[in-house]
């Protein structure tokens, strides 16, 4: 009986094994799967060569063409006035920006004064004796003479008696003396040069100022201009005069501007030169920093495109019966976004944007731009 099931179960085994190897033989004979070819859609551009204006980008800071920083000749105190002395405070051109305390001062102004007046009131009735001719010019001189006012030129001398007679008198010395004087009293009181804002007050009503102390920054805010380092290759492009487009860092704003002072000399650190662009808006404030695109050269037959479509080997992808085909162009300026390119044939289609894996032989379609509205 046992011999019986063991024989059985053999049998068993050897039918299930063929069975098992007929099924793995059939399923090695099974046909692969075919697979499907992925055709990207690309944005496509039609190339037409013609004048490019390379632009040169530069950046900077607006600062005020005109700018005064306040110090002080003289010393005394600061005198309270009708307008205070404070940042963005606005002034006229003449109005007084600080007064300084002067009546000591004053007082021995106005006492060299008189002893002018005294010297010359002294020697009238030599003049009237001696020089009669030229006494009435000296008595008119008297009589004009105010000491509230600053002091009048002396009469010309009309002989060298009259100037040796005048002169051996003291008069002169005592009159450029009284000059001397009244010219450093008028620095007791510090007006604006011209109408703009004060942005930079150290001082306040009551401060004992002293001699050479800087006491504020005055600017006029109605022009800046901004400074901005050009590199050395384009030195030759830039021009006195040449209109300047200029905008915010967000571009949310566009200003026109000239270049008014280029640099004679190139910075031997960076190798650089200097150029200085006016502008004039009413929304512009001092410290703004700007971008400027500065107008370069014209390149004839020649395009520009995104730098990302620039391949490494100098070529770009021409899109032709399906496919991209890299076409050798010459790049002849290279900007922070943009490149220009001579020698690509015109007509051909060629990527507009960049396809992320792109390479030659790849199988692409144009966006259709109406299909997708």
């Amino acid at each position: 009986m046992r011999k019986i099931i063991l024989s059985v179960v053999g049998i068993l085994l050897i039918v299930a094994s063929f069975f098992i190897a007929k099924s793995i033989i059939a399923s090695k004979n099974k046909p692969k799967p075919v697979l499907e070819k992925v055709v990207k859609t690309v944005f496509i551009d039609t190339v037409k060569n013609g004048q490019v204006q390379i632009k040169i980008p530069a950046n900077g800071s607006l600062v005020a063409k005109r700018r005064v920083e306040i110090y002080s000749e003289v010393q005394g105190i600061f005198k309270t006035g009708n307008v205070l002395f404070k940042p963005g405070q606005k002034y006229s051109a003449g109005q007084p920006l600080i007064r300084i305390d002067a009546s000591e001062y004053y007082a021995s102004v106005q006492s060299s004064k008189s002893n002018l007046y005294n010297a010359i009131a002294a020697i009238m009735p030599d003049l009237r004796l001696d020089f009669p001719e030229v006494y009435q010019k000296w008595q008119n001189y008297l009589n004009g003479f105010d000491l509230n006012k600053s002091a009048p030129v002396l009469p010309e001398m009309a002989s060298e008696k009259e100037n040796y007679f005048i002169t051996g008198r003291g008069i002169v010395s005592s009159y450029y003396n009284l000059k001397n004087l009244e010219q450093r009293l008028s620095k007791y009181v510090i007006t604006a040069p011209f109408t703009g804002i004060l942005t930079e007050a150290l001082v306040t009503e009551g401060t004992l100022i002293r001699n050479g102390q800087k006491l504020g920054e005055f600017i006029d805010p109605s022009e800046y201009e901004m400074e901005v380092a050009i590199s050395k290759s384009f030195a030759n492009l830039l021009k006195i005069g040449e209109q300047v487009q200029l905008s915010t860092l967000d571009k949310t704003k566009a200003y026109e501007g000239k270049i008014s002072r280029i640099n004679g000399s190139i910075d031997q650190t960076t190798q650089t030169i200097t150029a200085y662009i006016d502008v004039k808006d009413n929304d512009l404030k001092e410290g703004i920093y700007l971008e400027a695109n500065i107008n370069g050269e014209v390149v004839d037959n020649a395009i520009e495109i995104d730098r990302n479509l620039l391949l490494d080997d100098n070529q770009i992808f021409e899109i032709k019966d399906g496919l991209l085909v890299a076409v050798p162009v010459t790049p002849v300026y290279f900007s922070e976004s943009k490149v220009v390119l001579k020698d690509v044939p015109d007509n051909i289609v060629i990527l507009k944007k960049p396809v992320p894996g792109s390479y030659a032989g790849m199988l692409v379609k144009p966006f259709d731009v109406k299909a997708n509205q």
